[in-house]
């Protein structure tokens, strides 16, 4: 009798014990304990700004890329410039930048609902837009500019034109960059730029012969020659020509400034007799900002 009573302490207490055991870890028996997760932060893409669309929408340039051409408009997500909140609408938000705008800032764009493929290209459920002014380059901008200045002079040749042509192959920006700076120069006139050259008009059937023969009839025809009837071609290509520039004034300790040059023609065109040239131009950068540029002279045809 004595050794069951025995027994039985021996069964009740082992019991105890093992209830004990889970309460302590705050479960029951014959459960695990789960460690809670963290959501996953999102995909990410790193880009440049090119440049700043009327209503906010930003086109951007892939880093390392030469096919990736976004937009991004800024909405309720988190904002920030060099690691500190970042409101677009606050009093003085851009003066810190060097070019005024977000135009060369490079901005990682975090999101959790994939790539929209249309063109430019977009991203769903975009969380976070991180800007930094480290690496800065706002040479697209310059360029920008450079094409914006060749519509507006001797107006006629593109007015009315249905197609537009830009050529930036002959340049420093990656494909990317040449893209969104097409892009944004068609978008500024309401057209859908195409990246093209002369040459790759003239073998897709775009131009049309012109003949030099006399009104009369007379003479040889030269159908060598052509015209883009319907369009317009703007280009830019850099040269190897040096840039000289004047360094400011410094004190002892003062650290030199990263400068950088830049020479370039750039044209528009529509026939042999229906062009317009800027050459020998020249720009000059400071920590990236490009700012103005000089035309040496200025040529029609």
């Amino acid at each position: 009798m004595n050794m069951k009573k025995w027994c039985l302490f021996l069964t009740l207490y082992a019991c105890a014990c093992l209830l004990a055991a889970c309460a302590a870890s705050g479960g029951t028996a014959g459960e695990t304990d789960v460690l809670p997760q963290e959501e996953p932060a999102g995909d990410t893409v790193v880009c440049r700004v090119i440049s700043v669309l009327e209503g906010g929408t930003l086109i951007l340039a892939e880093e390392g890329s030469d096919t990736g051409l976004y937009t991004v408009t800024p909405g309720d997500e988190t904002l920030t410039l060099d690691g500190t909140d970042f409101d677009p609408a606050a009093p003085g938000a851009y003066q810190a930048l060097p070019g005024g705008t977000l135009a060369g800032t490079t901005v990682t764009v975090t999101f959790d609902g994939g790539i929209q493929e249309s063109w430019p290209m977009g991203f769903s459920g975009v969380t976070a837009l991180d800007f930094s002014t480290e690496n800065f380059d706002d040479l697209g901008a310059l360029y920008l500019q450079v094409l914006e200045d060749l519509w507006n002079v001797d107006s006629g040749l593109n007015e009315n034109i249905t197609e537009l042509g830009v050529d930036l192959s002959q340049t420093r920006l990656s494909g990317s960059e040449q893209a969104a700076v097409a892009y944004a120069f068609g978008a500024a006139h309401g057209l859908m730029a195409m990246e093209t050259t002369y040459d790759q008009l003239a073998a897709d059937g775009y131009l049309t012969p012109v003949s030099l023969g006399d009104p009369a009839g007379e003479g040889e025809e030269k159908p060598e020659l052509y015209q883009w009837e319907t369009g317009c071609l703007f280009s830019i290509t850099e040269s190897e020509e040096p840039v000289v520039f004047s360094l400011p004034n410094m004190g002892p300790g003062d650290q030199m400034p990263d400068y950088d040059g830049v020479s370039f023609d750039a044209r528009k065109w529509r026939s042999p007799l229906g062009a317009y040239y800027f050459t020998d131009c020249t720009a000059v950068s400071s920590g990236g900002h490009w700012g103005h540029y000089t035309v040496g002279s200025e040529m029609i045809s």
